[in-house]
């Protein structure tokens, strides 16, 4: 389901905007070490958004510890999408971006955009709706 509406939504995307960046996948299965170490940014005592500051409230990307998050499965029941130019400079905090590829998304039943959740909006995430029910692997 997940694969079928972003190629869906990447076919119609590239028709409708063919000067636009293009979206292209970033995150789609990960690992339990590496989901509790993005959970742990904000107390972990490091830089991990490269501004030269340490445990600050925007290195905050994530609620889930590891098999909380539907990136925890394999298959993968969520990805995150970035965008990228043609001359490959790539887009990660373009609003308009994001929020007009997840109208073209969610245009498939069944699908939840990152961008609508109420504590942390992550605009990037795309996840199977109701996934915390499907078989866990």
């Amino acid at each position: 389901m997940l694969a079928y509406a972003y190629g869906k939504a990447e076919v119609e995307w590239k028709i409708n905007n063919p000067k636009r960046p293009f979206p292209f996948l970033t995150a789609t299965f990960r690992p339990g070490v590496e989901q509790n170490a993005l959970f742990a940014q904000p107390t972990d005592k490091k830089d991990n958004d490269g501004d030269g500051k340490i445990d600050e409230p925007d290195e905050f990307v994530t609620n889930a510890r590891a098999g909380q998050s539907p990136h925890n499965f394999n298959p993968s029941y969520a990805f995150d999408v970035g965008f990228q130019d043609d001359k490959g400079k790539t887009y990660w905090n373009d609003l308009t971006l994001f929020n007009d590829f997840a109208k073209l998304m969610l245009k498939t039943a069944g699908i939840t955009w990152g961008g609508n959740f109420k504590k942390l909006q992550d605009r990037p995430h795309f996840e199977l709706t109701g996934w915390e029910n499907m078989p866990k692997k």
